[in-house]
């Protein structure tokens, strides 16, 4: 497989750049003593069916994977994967599709309709996800406590906790029925590595089967909230998600670095700057947002959807339509740290090899556009793992109601501190045939994927003073 390097304007390079109806407020969420009375019993203390399914085929969850396979070393290259020996229990191909239709998602469908050669690999289902116990017992806590507010609906979260915030846990555990902006969050607020420290690289293979490398990166993903207290949180703002990028490729961009945070209130002015090593001062970066091209990836994402979903709530509805079982991306390693690009990405789509597939129950969001807004998205669609909180399928339709792209997040098990690794994701746009992979190639020289439960000894530059003391020197 042939790579070409892609060189690209300096403001909108890899995942770097800012990602950046009324209602009543405070009218939506807490749930009563009498329902919440059900986490730690037919729920787990996370809000999700602690039982196997009828059939065996989602098995019940036992507390997660916290050991880690055989030779591995905390903070060394790349993950192991613990599943490696598995095989396949069936492959869905074009002959036998329609026997598992009703286990894809529409999405998923319309890659086997796009691509003859399409097929998926389904393994026996392990429910890997693990918390820390005070995650856990703040997420409790939160079931009683923790509302949306403001002036739009799902613009922020709030709670009893110091600050008007909630505990550090999954904020909703039982959403509301109906109630996709609670799912949402959930997602936001999900247990994770606190750091997730990185150099890997990312790909674009265009509508011919050209690989194209797109800015390479030195990064650190950031969940505060999932640090034990909260002195990791209060130095950035109280943000529930951030990261930093500085960008190593191409020569052009080398050198410009990006932080940037998302707080509980998606209404407030998002704390982003950049870096430039011309100018040699940090600003605050342009808004990028909504339904904006990120120019780096020739437009085939928006600024509102790496991951899924990034960013403030306020053009769609969201409405949780429940929960159903569905063959889904899941324990994926080989993609995401153990096999090269050369060996993972196909001229139309990922080798189905390099992908797992299991069954789990997923929330079902579905995203309708205001009558009043304006989004190149006529409807979204997530699938959000019951475990983890994580949204592993995001599907979006254009203004004619045709799929337009979908994203899968390829989560796998941080097995040495808690928690579930959602840096890597691949999207493919129906219109155009091409696909993005990010966040790959981990075990290439000089590349890696590390996490941590706090930033402290890693010497990050977590506000714009650090970041600018930094790279002045």
């Amino acid at each position: 497989m042939k790579i070409k390097s892609r060189f690209v304007s300096l403001g909108l390079c890899a995942l770097s750049a800012a990602i950046a109806c009324s209602f009543t407020p405070s009218a939506m969420a807490k749930v009563s003593d009498a329902q919440a009375a059900a986490l730690g019993t037919t729920l787990t203390k996370f809000g999700a069916d602690p039982k196997a399914n009828a059939d065996g085929s989602i098995p019940a969850y036992t507390g997660g994977l916290t050991k880690a396979p055989a030779g591995f070393k905390p903070h060394a290259q790349h993950y192991l994967d613990p599943y490696a020996g598995e095989k396949p229990a069936y492959v869905i191909t074009h002959d036998n599709l329609d026997k598992y239709k009703a286990l894809l998602s529409p999405g998923t469908l319309s890659l086997f309709g796009q691509f003859p050669d399409y097929a998926i690999q389904v393994y026996p289902s392990h429910r890997s996800m693990s918390y820390a116990p005070w995650f856990i017992d703040n997420t409790v806590k939160n079931a009683t406590t923790a509302e949306l507010a403001g002036k739009v609906e799902g613009d922020k979260v709030i709670g009893t906790a110091p600050g008007g915030l909630p505990f550090q846990g999954v904020p909703f555990p039982i959403p509301d029925k109906g109630n996709g902006y609670q799912v949402m969050w959930n997602n936001m607020f999900r247990y994770a590595p606190a750091i997730s420290l990185m150099n890997c690289n990312s790909y674009m293979v265009d509508s011919t089967g050209n690989v194209n490398a797109l800015p390479s990166f030195l990064a650190y993903y950031m969940h505060p909230w999932s640090s034990p207290g909260d002195d990791f949180r209060k130095q950035v703002y109280d943000a529930v998600y951030g990261f930093n990028t500085l960008l190593t490729s191409p020569p052009t961009s080398a050198g410009v670095d990006f932080l940037n945070y998302y707080l509980p209130d998606a209404a407030a002015t998002p704390p982003i700057w950049f870096y430039t090593p011309g100018q040699r001062r940090v600003r605050r970066a342009p808004d990028f947002s909504y339904d904006v091209p990120m120019a780096a990836y020739d437009g085939i994402l928006f600024w509102d959807e790496p991951w899924g979903f990034v960013g403030r709530m306020d053009r769609f509805d969201f409405k949780l339509e429940g929960k159903q079982e569905l063959l889904i991306p899941y324990n994926n390693f080989k993609i995401t740290n153990t096999e090269s690009a050369k060996q993972t990405l196909g001229p139309k789509h990922v080798d189905p090899s390099a992908m797992r597939w299991e069954k789990h129950r997923v929330w079902k969001v579905v995203a309708t556009l205001k009558a009043d807004a304006r989004h190149a998205y006529s409807k979204r669609v997530f699938f959000v793992d019951e475990d983890s909180w994580a949204i592993i399928l995001a599907e979006t339709y254009d203004q004619s109601g045709k799929p337009w792209r979908e994203t899968q997040n390829l989560v796998f098990p941080a097995y040495d501190v808690g928690g579930m690794n959602m840096d890597t994701f691949v999207t493919y746009n129906f219109h155009d045939g091409n696909y993005v992979v990010i966040n790959t190639d981990r075990n290439q020289p000089g590349n890696y994927v590390k996490s941590y439960t706090s930033p402290k000894g890693l010497h990050l530059n977590l506000t714009p003073d650090e970041m600018g003391a930094a790279n002045v020197r």
